[in-house]
């Protein structure tokens, strides 16, 4: 098993749209490298779903519902992936940025090193810790 994040702007596709739809399409990605990381999601994985922009927080845990299959938003047919997620939980209290930067067990996460990557792998310690934190 292995531990994920993915980002995205609340005010685009946030947390409560995919807590209102249940299960739904992670799809739009086209960066090589976090296509890579949608390639190696397997079913069951869980993912912390972080909202970027203005708020700069992890809100929720999902876990992937499908792994890895063409993005059909692929018009021109350039190898893009898609996966499922499903919504299970949302953070008591959401872990902000500055807390993840502030705690040595998290700032060395992708999310601080490589902000602009909207699917990346976490550790499982730190996976387990921002849920922990949360409540």
């Amino acid at each position: 098993m292995q531990y994920w994040l993915v980002k995205s702007e609340p005010n685009e596709y946030g947390w409560d749209d995919l807590q209102k739809k249940g299960e739904d399409i992670w799809d739009g990605i086209r960066n090589f490298q976090a296509r890579n990381y949608l390639k190696a999601m397997k079913l069951g994985d869980p993912v912390l779903f972080y909202h970027s922009g203005k708020s700069k927080e992890v809100i929720g845990v999902a876990e992937v519902t499908e792994e890895a299959f063409p993005d059909p938003n692929d018009k021109e047919g350039k190898g893009w992936v898609a996966v499922k997620l499903k919504p299970k939980a949302s953070l008591s209290h959401p872990i902000n940025l500055e807390q993840i930067k502030a705690n040595d067990l998290l700032n060395t996460m992708p999310l601080v090193k490589q902000s602009r990557l909207s699917v990346m792998p976490i550790e499982k310690i730190q996976f387990e810790l921002i849920v922990k934190s949360s409540s």
